[in-house]
């Protein structure tokens, strides 16, 4: 079931109210799920029925994705933001220490929470910030590029497109490796998502000068990466491990950069294991 709430970070300019949008079931030991740029948190619908069987799942719009709003003026889409943001977030719906997931921005956001303290494991699936310069533009200019033909197609054709495997795959065969697999209303949905996140282009800009480079001390860590992901490419999640050198790497045979859709059997028990 979905819901909203609305909280207080501060700012240079005092206090802000920010409002998340998100959906919760099942029940156990929390666990927080974080998508990637330009999506919204229907991308972990295919492993959340799995999940809530045995933990409480928050999955969360980030600012300026799905239906949450963009944060106010005085707050910067940036990785201190973002971490003050879920921070309150988790203290407002008293979720004590989550364990948290993400994948691509999501992964790196969950990593920072870990890096502070604020979460019980991390699990990241393909995460943003293990790239090398040239690889970080490519996946930049890649993501605009998607974003731009998102914000043309109209909404006839995206529908059209979307009931045919061959349409889903020209839509969305750089997250997934296995598009036929997503259903058609799940990509028009997200197609929509990307033409409309309205925290898409200040996402993008402060993720420009993002590398992770700090080790994610005292609580589990899993990274895992999908073999056939096509945006951040698999051997980044050698220099996670180099990083974080505890970490387990996991490895997600035929999976794209959004493995959740490609695999949901093996990521859902990728996720679980690293929340134990």
């Amino acid at each position: 079931m979905s819901a909203t709430v609305t909280f207080e970070v501060t700012s240079p300019l005092g206090p802000q109210t920010v409002t998340l949008s998100y959906a919760r079931a099942g029940r156990g030991e929390p666990l927080l799920l974080l998508h990637g740029i330009g999506h919204h948190r229907q991308a972990w619908d295919p492993v959340v029925d799995i999940l809530a069987t045995e933990r409480e799942v928050i999955a969360v719009d980030l600012p300026g994705f799905g239906a949450s709003p963009s944060l106010p003026h005085g707050l910067t889409h940036d990785l201190p933001t973002m971490n003050a943001a879920l921070g309150a977030l988790c203290e407002e719906l008293e979720l004590d220490r989550p364990h948290v997931a993400g994948n691509s921005l999501g992964g790196l956001l969950a990593l920072e929470l870990g890096r502070e303290g604020l979460v019980r494991s991390v699990t990241a699936l393909s995460p943003a910030g293990f790239w090398t310069g040239a690889e970080r533009r490519y996946a930049f200019a890649v993501l605009i590029g998607m974003r731009r033909i998102a914000e043309r197609l109209p909404l006839p054709m995206v529908e059209r497109l979307a009931r045919s495997a061959a349409g889903r795959a020209a839509l969305t065969s750089t997250i997934y490796a296995r598009p036929g697999r997503r259903s058609p209303e799940a990509v028009v949905a997200e197609t929509l998502a990307l033409a409309g996140a309205t925290g898409f282009t200040e996402t993008l800009r402060a993720g420009t000068a993002v590398r992770f480079t700090d080790d994610v001390p005292g609580i589990p860590v899993t990274v895992a990466w999908g073999s056939r992901d096509r945006l951040l490419v698999p051997r980044q999640g050698v220099r996670a491990k180099q990083i974080i050198p505890r970490a387990r790497l996991v490895r997600l045979p035929g999976c794209g950069h959004v493995p959740m859709n490609d695999d949901p059997a093996l990521v859902a028990r990728v996720i679980l294991d690293g929340s134990r």
